[in-house]
């Protein structure tokens, strides 16, 4: 599946985001190795805490549901159609990379620039888990 194709599926996940605080909308499609996509929205909750982001809200039901081979994960949201590229954050990043450093990162706008670079290029110095060996 192309960058454009992944990335128009994410921006319509973000329509089901559930943004009461900050009405910022984000949407997330992950496309897995044997060419299956899954969708994930924000989901805020008045302690904050409690709150769940797109990225990992759509890689959670990849490996809920038995996928855990992950070639691209897009995001889009609110400030996308103004072209402007979200990145995931800290959390969503140590999350994604336990999956695979060379999992790709598509975002920005479907109709207009598409952006995409490794996990690993956003988060270079990763903690692995290879420490406790």
């Amino acid at each position: 599946m192309d960058n454009k194709k992944l990335l128009e599926i994410a921006e319509k996940a973000k329509d089901n985001a559930y943004v009461p605080y900050s009405n910022f909308r984000v949407g997330a499609a992950v496309l897995t190795k044997d060419n299956k996509v899954y969708t994930g929205c924000n989901i805020e909750c008045a302690s904050f805490g409690g709150t769940n982001c797109a990225e990992r809200t759509a890689l959670f039901k990849a490996i809920s549901e038995g996928s855990k081979d992950i070639l691209k994960i897009a995001i889009a949201s609110s400030n996308s159609e103004k072209n402007e590229k979200t990145f995931p954050c800290g959390i969503c990043r140590q999350v994604i990379i336990e999956f695979g450093k060379d999992i790709k990162i598509v975002t920005g706008y479907s109709k207009g620039e598409i952006y995409e670079c490794s996990i690993s290029d956003l988060l270079p110095n990763y903690f692995s888990g290879s420490e406790f060996n």
